[in-house]
């Protein structure tokens, strides 16, 4: 029977660990998780913030050498939840991050923004609502 979500893994190409740690620790407030010696070897980095794990995973380059084409997440994305959606996305903005908000899904404020290497990622933070006599 599942329990929780552990993490969830992004595509990055080679290279790209400084960018990724400016974004995820730096604008985000994400703390950087040491990867196991083994793990490390092969590239990427982990980030981590309460119950929530982000790894980004390096992806290889093509049998026979060549440049990776790695693809980013266009469509497929985490949905984080957020504690003071405001704030958040004026932070992330002031820092350069791209803020898009979206209105469509009932009961929440949400936004999406991308990592460097172009990974969709939606933030969103459910709206109160107050019932009979609330």
């Amino acid at each position: 029977m599942l329990a929780a979500v552990d993490h969830v893994q992004l595509a990055a190409p080679a290279g790209s660990e400084d960018a990724l740690r400016a974004y995820y620790v730096d604008v985000l407030g994400m703390t950087e998780i040491p990867k196991p010696p083994v793990l490390a070897a092969r590239g990427g980095c982990w980030f981590g913030a309460g119950e929530v794990q982000l790894h980004l995973g390096i992806e290889d380059a093509p049998a026979g050498g060549g440049k990776c084409h790695c693809r980013s997440a266009k469509k497929a994305h985490p949905g984080l939840r957020v504690t003071g959606i405001e704030a958040y996305a004026a932070r992330l903005k002031s820092l350069g991050a791209p803020v898009t908000w979206d209105e469509d899904l009932p009961g929440y404020r949400r936004f999406y923004s991308e990592d460097p290497v172009g990974n969709r990622l939606e933030f969103l933070e459910a709206v109160r609502r107050f019932g009979p006599g609330g």
